[in-house]
C-alpha cells in the first residue's frame, strides 16, 4: 500500500521542477511572454557577473546603463524581475524615459542623484538622492536621473519584469525619420530647434 503512494509523491515532486523556472532560450523566438524555455538549465543560467564593471560614460549623456534583463540574463526569463546598473559621470543624465512594462526602483550606491517622475496629471515628484537612498518610478510614467554631485554616481535599478522595455523621449522624437513638421505641430518646438536636435541625435526628416 505504501509503495504506490511513494511512487505518486516521487512523480509529483520530480515533475514540478519543470515548472519552477523557464530559462530563456536566446536562440529561439521571443514574444510578449518572453523567450521559450531552454531544454537544459545550468548553474550559470542563474548568475550574472556583468554588473561588476562600470559602464562607459564617455558619450553624449555622460551615462551608461548595463542591463541584466532576460536577453543578458536568461535565468530571469518569466520570473517578473530584472536589474540594471547605472553609471553617471559628473553632469551625466539618464534622459526622460518610460518603461512600458515595469515599475522601477532605484538604489543609489555612490554619489548623488537628482531623480523624479511626472504623473499622468502632470505633477512632478522629484528628490535629491544620496548613497543608500531609494526611490520608485511607477510603470509607464516619464522619469529621469541626473548626477548633480561632484563625483561619479553609481546606482542599481530593479524592475518587476524580466523585460521592462524602455522608450527615451528625446530619442523617440529626434533619432528617426518622423517629419519635422509633424514634430513641430505636436510639440510646439520651432523647426530650427527640431532640425538642430535631429542633427545631434542623427535623425532625418
Amino acid at each position: 500500500m505504501f509503495l504506490p503512494i511513494f511512487f505518486i509523491f516521487s512523480f509529483l515532486f520530480s515533475s514540478t521542477n519543470a515548472a519552477d523556472f523557464c530559462v530563456g532560450d536566446l536562440n529561439g523566438p521571443v514574444g510578449p511572454a518572453g523567450y521559450s524555455c531552454k531544454k537544459t538549465a545550468t548553474e550559470d543560467d542563474f548568475s550574472f557577473s556583468g554588473l561588476r564593471t562600470a559602464g562607459n560614460t564617455t558619450n553624449l549623456v555622460k551615462a551608461a546603463i548595463t542591463p541584466a534583463f532576460s536577453t543578458q540574463f536568461p535565468g530571469v526569463n518569466g520570473l517578473g524581475i530584472s536589474i540594471a546598473r547605472l553609471d553617471l559621470a559628473v553632469g551625466g543624465v539618464i534622459p526622460m524615459h518610460t518603461h512600458p512594462r515595469a515599475s522601477e526602483l532605484i538604489l543609489v550606491m555612490d554619489g548623488t542623484l537628482f531623480a523624479g517622475f511626472i504623473s499622468s496629471d502632470n505633477k512632478v515628484y522629484s528628490k535629491s538622492l544620496n548613497e543608500g537612498d531609494i526611490m520608485i518610478f511607477p510603470q509607464g510614467l516619464l522619469h529621469f536621473q541626473i548626477n548633480t554631485g561632484k563625483t561619479q554616481s553609481v546606482a542599481f535599478v530593479s524592475f518587476n519584469s524580466a523585460d521592462p522595455g524602455v522608450q527615451i523621449l528625446d530619442f523617440a522624437l529626434f533619432t528617426n525619420d518622423l517629419p519635422t513638421d509633424i514634430i513641430e505641430g505636436t510639440t510646439f518646438l520651432d523647426a530650427a530647434q527640431i532640425k538642430k536636435l535631429k542633427g545631434v541625435l542623427v535623425g532625418t526628416g
